[in-house]
C-alpha cells in the first residue's frame, strides 16, 4: 500500500468512527481542526497573519474571525497561499498552458479554476491532504446512495465509472478524475468523457462503455436522460452521481426514472469539493467533521436553523496551501432545525438558487437544440480580458450578453472575441438564425451577490 493510499484509509476510518459516534464526536473533530488550520494559516500565510493579528492565540469558534471573500483574497494571492513558491504569475502561466492539464502544479498541487459567479474569477490550489479527505468522504457518500440492491448492476458494469466532465481545462472534476485514474486499476475503470463531445457521439461512447456509475454535470444528465427516454441511449447504471450544478426536484425525479437508477446529488464548490451529499429524504448533509458552513444574514450575523440565509460562510478544514476561512460563498441556504429522518448525524440543508439552466433554441426545421451552461461558460472562460459575463435569452432566437472587461483590456475587443466564440458555438449546433447581441450595462448580481451567468427564457416569456 502506498503512503497516499494509507492516508486515505486512515481518513476513511476516522470519518467512519466520527459518523458512528454521532454529533459530539463530529463537533470535537471540527473544533480541533479549526484551531489547527487557523494556527497554521497565521504562521504560513502573510494575509491571515495580518487579518488575525489582534485575535486570541487559540480560536475554537469561527465567529471570532473576520469574513473573507474571493474579491478580498484573489488580489492578494501571493500573500494568501502558504507556499511562497506558488506565485500568482506562475499559477496563471500553468493554467494558460493546455499541455499541463491534469498535471500537478509544482509537482504538489492540483489547480482548479472557477467561472466567476461572485463577480471575480478564481484560481484555487488543492493540496494532497485535501484530495485525500475528498476521497475518504466519497465513501461516506457512496455508502449512503448505494444499497445491496445495486450490487448486480455494479457487477454487470464491472465497476466502470463514466465521468462526463470538462476535460479541456483546469476543473475540480478533472482533478478528481485524474486522481481516481492514478492506479492501473483506476485507469481501467474510470473513464473521463468530454462534456464538449457532440451529443450523438457522447451517446455512442456511453453505449459502448456501459458504465456502472454515470457521473455527469447535472445539466448534461438532463440531456442524457432525454436520450435514454428516446431509446438512443441504452445504459443501465446503478448510480447517477450529479456534480457541479443543482437541478429542480422534478428533473432529478425524471433522471432517476429514465435510468431506473439512484440519483445522488451534492452541494459543493471548488473551494471545498467534499462539502456535502444528498440523502434519500432530499436533504443535503454537510460533512461537518471537515467543513464548517455558517448561514448568515446580509450583515454576516448568524441566523437560526429553519430560516433562509442571505449568504453562507465556508471554512475548509482540510486544505492548507490556500486556506478558506469564513469565506462568503454567496449562496442562500436553509438548515433543517430538527434531525433528518434519514438518521444521519450531520447537519441537513437545502440550497436556493443553484440550478442548472439549459438554453433551448429552436432550429429552422422546427425541432430544438439544448445548450448547457457549461458549453457556454467554458468557451468564454478562455477569452482574454473578459472579467465577467452574463448571457440572457431574450427571445427564442436571441441571446443578449452583458460583460465586464478587465481594467487593462479594450472592451470592444473583448466583445468581438465573445461574439465570435458564441456565434461559432451556435453555428456548430445548426443555429445560424440565432442572433447574439451586446447589452448595455454590466452583469447584474442576484440575491446573495452571486451572478447567474446563463438565464434561459422563462416559460411565461415563451408563451407571451
Amino acid at each position: 500500500m502506498t503512503a497516499e493510499e494509507h492516508s486515505v484509509l486512515r481518513l476513511l476510518r476516522d470519518a467512519h468512527r466520527a459518523y458512528r459516534r454521532g454529533w459530539p464526536a463530529i463537533i470535537a473533530r471540527r473544533r480541533d481542526r479549526l484551531a489547527a488550520i487557523i494556527a497554521y494559516s497565521r504562521e504560513h500565510s502573510p494575509l491571515y497573519r495580518d487579518l488575525y493579528r489582534d485575535l486570541p492565540a487559540r480560536i475554537d469558534y469561527p465567529e471570532l474571525l473576520p469574513v473573507t471573500s474571493k474579491a478580498l483574497l484573489m488580489p492578494r494571492f501571493n500573500d494568501w497561499v502558504t507556499d511562497s513558491r506558488a506565485t500568482q504569475d506562475l499559477v496563471q502561466a500553468f493554467v494558460a498552458d493546455p499541455t499541463l492539464i491534469g498535471r500537478r502544479f509544482l509537482s504538489a498541487y492540483t489547480v482548479a479554476t472557477t467561472s466567476g459567479t461572485t463577480g471575480v474569477r478564481g484560481t484555487f490550489l488543492l493540496d494532497e491532504h485535501a484530495l485525500a479527505v475528498a476521497a475518504a468522504l466519497s465513501w461516506r457518500m457512496l455508502s449512503t446512495w448505494l444499497s445491496p440492491a445495486a450490487f448486480p448492476r455494479l457487477v454487470a458494469g464491472r465497476g466502470r465509472v463514466a465521468m462526463v466532465t470538462a476535460t479541456g481545462g483546469h476543473f475540480a472534476s478533472s482533478a478528481a478524475a485524474a486522481r481516481l485514474r492514478g492506479s492501473a486499476q483506476g485507469r481501467s475503470r474510470v473513464h473521463a468523457l468530454s462534456v464538449h463531445t457532440p451529443l450523438p457521439e457522447l451517446v455512442a461512447q456511453l453505449n459502448a462503455l456501459q458504465p456502472a456509475v454515470l457521473a455527469p454535470y447535472a445539466s448534461t444528465a438532463a440531456l442524457l436522460a432525454a436520450e435514454q427516454q428516446a431509446g438512443r441511449l441504452r445504459i443501465r447504471p446503478a448510480l447517477v452521481a450529479l456534480t457541479a450544478e443543482g437541478l429542480p426536484e422534478a428533473e432529478t425525479t425524471r433522471i432517476a426514472a429514465a435510468f431506473g437508477a439512484v440519483v445522488g446529488n451534492s452541494y459543493a464548490a471548488t473551494e471545498c469539493p467534499f462539502l456535502s451529499y444528498s440523502c434519500a429524504e432530499g436533504w443535503l448533509h454537510v460533512n461537518a467533521d471537515w467543513a464548517l458552513l455558517e448561514p448568515v444574514d446580509a450583515k454576516h450575523r448568524p441566523i437560526p436553523p429553519g430560516q433562509q440565509s442571505h449568504t453562507v460562510l465556508l471554512t475548509n478544514l482540510a486544505n492548507r496551501v490556500q486556506p478558506i476561512l469564513r469565506y462568503d460563498l454567496g449562496d442562500s441556504v436553509l438548515v433543517r432545525p430538527d434531525p433528518c429522518p434519514c438518521g444521519a448525524p450531520l447537519p441537513a440543508l437545502r440550497v436556493q438558487g443553484r440550478t442548472a439552466d439549459l438554453l433551448t433554441l429552436p432550429t429552422p426545421t422546427g425541432s430544438s437544440v439544448t445548450i448547457t451552461p457549461l458549453d457556454l461558460t467554458t468557451r468564454l472562460d478562455r477569452v482574454p480580458g473578459l472579467k465577467l459575463f452574463q448571457i440572457r435569452q431574450t427571445t427564442p432566437t436571441e441571446l443578449s450578453v452583458r460583460l465586464t472587461a478587465a481594467a487593462d483590456a479594450v472592451p470592444d475587443r473583448v466583445w468581438s472575441l465573445v461574439h465570435r466564440e458564441l456565434t461559432e458555438l451556435i453555428a456548430r449546433n445548426g443555429l445560424t438564425h440565432v442572433t447574439v447581441r451586446r447589452a448595455t450595462g454590466p452583469p447584474e448580481p442576484g440575491t446573495g451577490g452571486k451572478y447567474r451567468l446563463v438565464e434561459p427564457l422563462t416559460p411565461t416569456s415563451r408563451s407571451g
